[in-house]
Order: C-alpha cells, then sequence, then structure tokens
C-alpha cells in the first residue's frame, strides 16, 4: 500500500539508518544522483537483511540512477512515477521515520478519511549534538505522504508537492539529521543559495535596497520572536547561519543581474524574495 522515495547523493553515512526506518514499507524507491562513494552499495547490503513484515519478506529496494541536474521537482516526479502503490511516503536520507510515526502513518492511511489526499509532517532537527525545540525549524510542516495520483512536485529548488484535495497533518514528527559538522552546513549554503538565486533570476525578481535588511530580520525572527535563544548555543549558530542564507541569496541575486542583466535595475524593479 506505501511506497518509499528516497534522493540519494553520496549518502552512504545515512543510506542504512534511513532504510532501516522505512523498512516497513511496501517498496523502497532510491533515485540516485550517480554517487561516488558506497552509497549503493549500503543500500544493496541493507536489503538482504530488512525484517519481514506481517509474513512476507522486507521491503523491496528498486534501483534507479538520473542525474539531478538542479532540479529537485523532476527529481521527486521521477520517483513517483516509479512508486507502484496507492501512497508515496518521501524521506531523505538524513531524515528518520520512528516507530510511532510509522504506526500513525499506517492507521492514517488505512482508516482515515477517504477525502484526505495527503498528510503533513512535522520535522524535528538534531543539530551540534541538541534536538533544537524553538527557532525556524519548529514551524517546519512538510508535505510528504500523499496518494499517488494526487498531484505532482513543482520548483526547481526549495521544492512543494501540489497535491489536490484535502490534507490532514500527523502529529509524530520526522526525526533529521542535516549538516552535523559546520563545513557541511556552509557547503548546503552554498549550494542551495546559488540554486534560489537562480531561480529568482529565471522569475525576474531583484534585490530592492530594503532587501538587505532581511539577513538581519531573520535572524531577529528565529533567534528572539520564535525563542531560539531557549536552544542555547546551538540555536544562536542555527539562527545566524540560516541569516548567512539569506544574504548568500540575495548576494548572489545581485550579482547574476550585474554580470547578466544590468545592475542598475535591481534597486527599483519588483522582487519577489
Amino acid at each position: 500500500m506505501i511506497s518509499a522515495v528516497v534522493l540519494t547523493k553520496n549518502e552512504e553515512k545515512n543510506i542504512s539508518d534511513c532504510l532501516r526506518g522505512i523498512s516497513w514499507c511496501d517498496e523502497v524507491i532510491i533515485v540516485d544522483d550517480y554517487s561516488e562513494d558506497e552509497t549503493l552499495e549500503k543500500a544493496a547490503e541493507i536489503q538482504t537483511c530488512l525484517p519481514a513484515r506481517q509474513g512476507r519478506k522486507g521491503a523491496k529496494i528498486k534501483f534507479f540512477q538520473r542525474r539531478l541536474d538542479d532540479d529537485w521537482a523532476g527529481q521527486r516526479n521521477f520517483g513517483l512515477e516509479k512508486a507502484s502503490n496507492q501512497w508515496v511516503l518521501f524521506v531523505d536520507a538524513d531524515e528518520r521515520i520512528t516507530e510511532q510515526l510509522k504506526s500513525e502513518i499506517e492507521l492514517r492511511v488505512t482508516s482515515y478519511d477517504l477525502r484526505v489526499n495527503g498528510f503533513f509532517l512535522k520535522r524535528k532537527d538534531f543539530l551540534f549534538g541538541k534536538w533544537l525545540e524553538h527557532g525556524e525549524t519548529s514551524r517546519v510542516r512538510l508535505l510528504r505522504l500523499a496518494k499517488k495520483n494526487a498531484g505532482k512536485w513543482e520548483r526547481r529548488a526549495d521544492e512543494v508537492w501540489k497535491v489536490k484535495g484535502k490534507i490532514g497533518e500527523l502529529k509524530n514528527p520526522l526525526l533529521h539529521y542535516p549538516h552535523q559538522t559546520l563545513t557541511e552546513f556552509l557547503e548546503s549554503i552554498n549550494f542551495f543559495s546559488t540554486l534560489n538565486a537562480r531561480a529568482f533570476y529565471e522569475q525576474g525578481a531583484r534585490v530592492r535596497l530594503w532587501d538587505w535588511l532581511k539577513p538581519l530580520a531573520k535572524f531577529t525572527q528565529n533567534y528572539f520572536f520564535r525563542l531560539g535563544f531557549l536552544d542555547g548555543t546551538a540555536g544562536f549558530v542555527h539562527a545566524v547561519l540560516m541569516s548567512l542564507h539569506s544574504f548568500a541569496v540575495r548576494t548572489k541575486l545581485y550579482l547574476i543581474w550585474k554580470r547578466e542583466g544590468g545592475w542598475r535595475e535591481t534597486f527599483h524593479h519588483h522582487s519577489g524574495l
């Protein structure tokens, strides 16, 4: 009844724990962006030791390799097409499905209102040795579980699953273990800020003078108004880094326009940031 889809790229550190958490699904679709480490080998090893479920073998893992080409919606839609069950669950390699969340998912997809086509999942982040209870991450709600034919993913970066019909929300959170070192976090900021800046440029968005104040506003919102300071040092570092991401997006967008589109216009045209 449930297919799980996992996108991978050099996830040898995460893939085993991720797959153990979704071994109860009827099938697992791995869409790999030509990993250069042992991601696929470790996934294949897990296949042989997945626990049996209701008298059956563990989840069948199907492997596909496809270039991401900086198009996250396209990659997820490819996985969606390969899924063969009514419900599809998207899980990133650095995320974990707990036993409580598994039980809730199984209950909801079998006995919930038939008009419901999808569910939002809360997500809880573990960063620098601490679970973040406040700040930006405490408000994350992701549409990750839905009926296969209910919609498609849209946007190359910061992709969203556009599902038609009624959407519910699950109570138990998805556990997230992102960027466990500062180097990984900074590399992620550099990568995704480039994607976002390019996406904004393609939409015609430009940087206005007051847009340069938004990184500071983002820090203030996350650290003070969303109580990130209650998470201690980890909360402070996270607020600073998310503000840095905001600043990087605007700086890169400004530089793209200066290089490709006439930078003097960036201060008085419409901005979509």
